[in-house]
């Protein structure tokens, strides 16, 4: 069984479900489609970029192998898919694990019964040993007018904080050292479950972020949080942030400055003044680590409202952020509001000179590093360096640390360095002794 994986976290730990069941089943992956009896294209729609990408990755697994099943965000517009690929075998949608797994035992039964031994207890997992995500609830509330998910994964569905915690505790079992906690909204967990509470080691903990975020803080591994809006109650989880219980990490997308663009994008929390929370959290927790996704070019974006979002972004002093130019993505339902488009070579203008300018923030907030002591987390060795991050570092987003003289360290380590030289994005450091 051949499986192709695109898309954020979110559909990574989707992958993850559905290759731990076929795994325990009996099925092997392959390494190639050659090898492959069948393929799996896990695949993303959210944006035409994504779309664009995961018709490609259907049509070279039909081309290479023949027999393809396709799931995923992209799943739930199957025509879209059988317009360019009618010969796929089946088409389900995202979260549709068990339709998956049937469609699999159609095209290719399993050869004898299930064995759960044949996999390790934390399931099946494609990120490497030392990490892990950590998916808390599917689906989302909002109905931010330029996304689609909901109309793809529905209304936020929590998991019981009880049931959390034991994957948490089986992750950190198997060697995991960062658990890196993803959702659509991981700041409204626990809403649509009223809180309700659960105990975990012989304490009631209600199901909602301060008491998840307090809890997995308990584990002793670095807890990286995901995908939060600027609700008031994540101002006491940044004091665990404070105390050393969870990351001092927040990935907050805010999407935009102006308070016109952020109404017409129907955005949470669109009348908060979050340079005041920025503040607070720093005041709180100095260390601090922000970083954020944007959008430029949204309809009817400005010259007033870009300038906006970059005064805005320099006071702000982020210190990870991407940027994207808008595009319309089919069923939004801001392909309906009645303002003017912005020209392609405009956005394209915009998101450089805001990249440019995150650029001149990062290079300055690390070069206040230099001298520091941290520890770091190793993913790989190149040579005589090893290549790490540090808690302000989340896997393949964010920078990296190179440490001379460390290729002896093992991957997953987490030595104590000390930052000699700083650039844009990336540390420069050395073991210390």
């Amino acid at each position: 069984m051949g499986f192709v994986s695109l898309g954020c976290p979110k559909a990574l730990v989707d992958s993850e479900r559905i290759l731990t069941r076929l795994r325990a089943e009996g099925y092997e992956v392959a390494a190639s489609y050659g090898k492959a009896d069948l393929v799996i294209v896990n695949t993303c729609g959210f944006i035409d970029a994504a779309v664009d990408e995961s018709l490609d990755a259907i049509g070279e697994a039909l081309a290479e192998n023949g027999k393809v099943i396709v799931t995923g965000c992209l799943g739930a517009q199957p025509q879209k898919i059988l317009d360019r690929h009618p010969q796929v075998l089946k088409i389900t949608g995202p979260q549709r694990y068990e339709e998956v797994v049937a469609s699999v035992h159609q095209y290719l039964p399993p050869k004898h019964e299930p064995f759960l031994d044949l996999i390790p207890a934390q399931g099946v997992k494609l990120t490497p040993r030392h990490y892990a995500y950590l998916k808390i609830s599917e689906g989302c509330n909002h109905r931010c007018s330029f996304c689609i998910i909901p109309s793809m994964r529905g209304d936020l569905v929590s998991r019981p904080i009880g049931e959390v915690m034991r994957e948490a505790e089986l992750l950190v079992r198997a060697g995991v050292k960062e658990i890196l906690v993803v959702s659509q909204d991981t700041s409204a967990y626990g809403v649509d479950l009223k809180y309700a509470p659960q105990i975990w080691r012989d304490i009631e903990r209600r199901t909602r972020f301060y008491d998840l975020a307090a809890a997995l803080g308990e584990l002793g591994v670095w807890i990286r949080l995901h995908y939060v809006y600027p609700y008031p109650h994540v101002d006491e989880v940044v004091g665990l942030m404070s105390d050393g219980r969870v990351l001092p990490y927040l990935d907050i997308p805010f999407q935009h400055a102006s308070a016109r663009i952020l109404r017409l994008m129907k955005r949470p929390a669109a009348a908060v003044n979050t340079l005041e929370r920025i503040a607070a959290w720093r005041r709180v927790a100095p260390d601090i680590t922000i970083r954020s996704t944007f959008i430029v070019g949204f309809p009817g974006e400005t010259d007033a409202d870009f300038a906006e979002l970059l005064d805005w972004l320099r006071v702000a002093q982020l210190d990870r952020v991407g940027c994207f130019e808008y595009s319309a993505v089919e069923g939004a339902a801001a392909n309906g509001l009645r303002q003017a488009e912005v020209p392609s070579a405009v956005k394209q203008e915009r998101r450089a000179r805001f990249m440019e300018l995150a650029a001149e923030i990062s290079a300055q907030r690390l070069a206040q590093k230099i001298g520091r002591i941290m520890q770091v987390l190793v993913d790989r060795v190149e040579g005589d360096f090893a290549v790490a991050r540090s808690s302000s570092d989340a896997p393949e987003i964010d920078g990296t640390v190179r440490i001379r003289g460390g290729g002896k360290l093992g991957v997953g380590a987490m030595p104590a360095v000390q930052i000699t030289a700083a650039g844009a994005y990336d540390l420069e450091a050395k073991l210390q002794p």
